[in-house]
């Protein structure tokens, strides 16, 4: 089986009409376009009275024979929202730089490890804190798709993350840029 992902996630930012430093993020689209190419070799290869699913074209596609060989097709995600197993946010992204310890080069390599000297580096990257988050049960299968509000403690400019993970486990995040203040 072969998924070829490609995903786009759509969030705004909800800016609250009293106070300049509270804002929502509001998840406004979903997408995936995954690809298994096996939807007619999966219908060719059903044994009469079973069902298979499959994706193809960005769609969940139940695949299921009778036991007269009639193939029958059904679409199991029928709105965006469908694909969003859970979501989350964090409302200052670059507020946690992602940092390393690395060996310190130097002209005698140490031969004992607890005497090696190690320094600090940032990656270039920053650590995902999820602060709010959305996600289904098998019991309540609703998802929220407005944050809860956020109350920043100064004026300025921040980067919101919204990550989303599909029913397949594969994430996908997307970075807005706010104003608040």
């Amino acid at each position: 089986m072969v998924f070829h992902d490609v995903s786009f996630v759509e969030a705004t930012p909800r800016y609250h009409k009293k106070d300049k430093l509270t804002l929502q993020i509001e998840l406004t689209d979903f997408s995936v376009y995954y690809t298994q190419g096996a939807a007619e070799a999966a219908a060719a290869d059903l044994k009469n009275g079973k069902t298979q699913v499959v994706c193809e074209q960005g769609q969940l596609i139940k695949i299921t024979k009778d036991k007269d060989g009639i193939v029958t097709r059904e679409t199991l995600t029928k709105e965006w929202t469908d694909w969003v197993d859970y979501w989350a946010v964090d409302f200052d992204y670059e507020s946690r730089k992602e940092i390393i310890r690395v060996p310190v080069e130097n002209d005698k390599p140490e031969t004992n490890p607890s005497k090696m000297e190690f320094e600090e580096k940032w990656t270039g990257g920053y650590i995902f804190e999820n602060e709010w988050q959305s996600f289904r049960t098998r019991k309540n299968r609703e998802l929220e798709l407005t944050s809860a509000a956020h109350t920043y403690s100064k004026n300025g400019r921040y980067t919101v993350a919204v990550k989303v993970i599909d029913i397949f486990g594969n994430d996908t995040m997307m970075l807005v840029p706010v104003s608040v203040g």
